[in-house]
C-alpha cells in the first residue's frame, strides 16, 4: 500500500528530537511534524520556530486533542513517558516512544497494553538495531557464519556532553543513570544480533567516577547470561572521552567484531574472523538510523509488518535494565 504520509506530534521539546526525529520524520514521503508540546510554553514556541513546525502547546492534553494528529513522539524525561504514551492512545494517536519505557515493568506494561487496546502502534525508539552495521550482524549470526553464538562483549561507554547531562545525572526520579541511558540499549541490541534471544540473568557492578550526582551511576559493567547459552559482558560509562563503542560476538566456528557501531552515526566496520582468515563484511549502503526507525513505524501504522522495535521489545529492554540496579545494588545475581 502505498504510503499517504503521516502527521506527528512532538511530546517533549527534547535535543534527540531536534537533532534527529523531526528530520527523520520530516523525510519520510508525505509525513511531518505538525505540532510540539512542552510545559515550558516558551521552549515549545522556541523548539517550534527553530524547527519549522507549525504549532507549539504548553500541554500534551491540547496537542491531543488536535484530529489532524496521526501520531506522536515521546521524548520527554522517563518518569513522564508512561502517563503521556496511556493519554496518547486513549486520543487514539499512534505512540513512539524513547526508551526506556517507563521506571517500572508495571508502567511499561501498562503502556503496552494501552496502545493494544486503543487499536494504536506502539513502538520503541531504539535506534540501534536499525543500523546497516547490526543488521549485518544479525544475518552474520542467523546465517551461521561462525557456528553456535557462546560470548558476547559490548563496549559503549562514552563521555556524556555537558550539554546532555543535566537530569541525566542528578535526577534519579526521573529516571536518570547510565543504565537506563545506555544499558538499556546494550540489551535491546543484543537480543536484536543475537536472534531475538532474551536476557535469563544478570550480574552488575556500578560506580559514580565524578559526574553522576544524588546516588545516581555514571558506569557499570557487568554479565548477562541469554536464553541460548551466550554469556555476554557489558561496560557502559558517561565518563570515559577516550575509547571507540563496539560489539563482539564469538562463536564455535568464529567471531564477529564490530567497530564504533554503538553510537546514533551510520558508522562503524564489522569484521568477520575465522581460523586464520578475517574479512571485512560489506554491510551495504548505511543510513540514517531514526530514518529507518521511523519508516518502519509509519510502515506498521499501515499495517506492513510490525514497528522496528515493539513496545514488547522496549518492555525486555527494561527488565534487563532494571535487574541490573537491582544486582547492583544487592550484590547479588538477578534472575529475570
Amino acid at each position: 500500500m502505498a504510503s499517504t504520509g503521516t502527521t506527528w506530534g512532538i511530546i517533549g521539546a527534547s535535543t534527540i528530537a531536534r537533532e534527529w526525529m523531526v528530520p527523520a520524520i520530516n523525510a519520510q514521503p508525505g509525513s511531518r511534524v505538525a505540532a510540539v508540546a512542552s510545559a515550558d510554553s516558551t521552549r515549545a514556541a522556541a523548539f517550534a520556530q527553530a524547527n519549522g513546525i507549525p504549532r507549539s502547546h504548553d500541554t500534551v492534553a491540547a496537542l491531543l486533542a488536535d484530529p489532524s494528529i496521526d501520531a506522536v513522539y515521546i521524548s520527554t524525561t522517563n518518569e513522564l513517558h508512561h502517563p503521556q504514551a496511556i493519554a496518547a492512545a486513549r486520543a487514539g494517536k499512534h505512540v513512539l516512544c524513547e526508551k526506556p519505557l517507563a521506571l517500572t515493568l508495571e508502567d511499561a506494561r501498562a503502556m503496552v497494553e494501552a496502545c493494544r487496546a486503543a487499536g494504536v502502534t506502539m513502538g520503541t525508539n531504539h535506534h540501534l538495531r536499525n543500523a546497516a552495521s547490526h543488521r549485518a550482524i544479525r544475518r552474520l549470526v542467523m546465517d551461521g557464519a561462525i557456528g553456535q553464538p557462546l560470548a558476547a562483549s559490548v563496549f559503549h561507554a562514552v563521555y556524556l556532553p555537558p550539554h546532555l547531562q543535566g537530569w541525566r545525572i542528578d535526577r534519579p526520579d526521573a529516571g536518570g543513570g547510565v543504565i537506563l541511558d545506555i544499558t538499556v540499549h546494550d540489551a535491546d541490541t543484543l537480543r536484536h544480533d543475537l536472534g531475538d534471544v532474551n536476557v535469563l540473568e544478570i550480574t552488575a557492578m556500578t560506580a559514580s567516577h565524578g559526574m553522576g550526582r544524588d546516588g545516581l551511576e555514571d558506569t557499570v559493567m557487568g554479565v548477562m547470561r541469554f536464553d541460548n547459552g551466550v554469556l555476554a559482558q557489558f561496560h557502559d560509562a558517561f565518563t570515559v572521552a577516550h575509547t571507540g563503542t563496539g560489539i563482539e560476538i564469538h562463536g564455535t566456528e568464529g567471531s564477529i567484531l564490530g567497530r564504533d557501531v554503538m553510537t546514533q552515526r551510520p558508522i562503524g566496520t564489522v569484521i568477520l574472523r575465522r581460523g586464520d582468515r578475517e574479512e571485512i563484511v560489506d554491510i551495504g549502503q548505511p543510513n540514517n538510523l531514526y530514518e529507518r526507525s521511523v519508516a518502519r513505524f509509519e510502515a506498521a501504522i499501515r499495517g506492513d509488518g510490525p514497528p522496528a522495535a515493539t513496545g514488547e521489545d522496549g518492555i525486555a529492554s527494561l527488565a534487563v535494565a532494571l535487574a541490573a540496579r537491582e544486582s547492583a545494588s544487592t550484590g547479588r545475581a538477578v534472575r529475570l
